[in-house]
């Protein structure tokens, strides 16, 4: 694990929920904030776990999953860093409904319940903000829903590997990073791993993109939007 120590108060402020609060409003949410590291593979939370704040991801990353008794998992999300979670079950003061397990090392911000509530009741920009990012992951979700029962495994994998890509971008030597393993991006598009890997190598039979281990080159962003197999 890096020893990379962060100021809280700082990272906090960059965020976009916090990036408009007074130096003090920061300082009081930073009072409420920890930090946890973990190694790949540590479990944040399990299922029923109480939640007693939400986290921020500061550097590594974390998926979000569902756990069946015969050790299969469905992943519901995989959060890198700046990214949140955790707020919905807090505010509906009920357990976890998933687990969360380290991608990689990494280093979030656990951000004490008590203290958001303070300063929801100070601060209705605040407020405002937070149901934003709630109402901009049920979105999310609507959209994963609608590409689980409308769309082919192929739409699937391509809109999420353009998912980060602008829509007007048309460069021939785009590249991304695959954020997991085949096999946890194919858990998140309910698609077996098999399945993924037969679709990447269509995309690569077809001359729309190279793959070499988890690095994507797009060699024709134009018609990798218009595939549909």
């Amino acid at each position: 694990m890096p020893p990379r120590a962060i100021k809280v108060e700082e990272f906090l402020r960059n965020l976009p929920l916090f990036r408009d609060l007074s130096a003090g409003e920061v300082d009081r949410i930073a009072a409420s904030t920890s930090q946890v590291r973990l190694p790949t593979g540590s479990i944040l939370f399990h299922k029923g776990d109480p939640c007693l704040g939400f986290h921020v991801v500061v550097y590594g990353q974390v998926k979000l999953a569902f756990g069946a008794s015969d050790g299969s998992e469905k992943v519901v999300e995989i959060l890198g860093p700046g990214q949140s979670f955790g707020e919905a079950v807090m505010f509906l003061d009920k357990p976890y409904v998933v687990f969360a397990e380290t991608l990689t090392d990494s280093l979030l911000l656990h951000v004490g319940k008590a203290v958001i509530l303070q300063e929801l009741k100070r601060s209705p920009d605040f407020a405002r903000r937070m149901l934003a990012g709630l109402a901009h992951r049920l979105h999310r979700i609507v959209g994963d829903l609608e590409g689980y029962s409308l769309k082919s495994g192929t739409q699937r994998v391509i809109g999420y590997l353009l998912r980060d890509v602008a829509g007007g971008q048309t460069s021939r030597t785009a590249e991304l990073m695959l954020p997991a393993t085949k096999s946890v991006i194919a858990s998140r598009l309910s698609i077996t791993r098999e399945h993924f890997s037969r679709i990447l190598h269509e995309l690569s039979d077809s001359g729309l993109i190279e793959v070499s281990g988890r690095s994507i080159r797009f060699l024709d962003l134009e018609r990798l939007r218009k595939y549909r197999g």
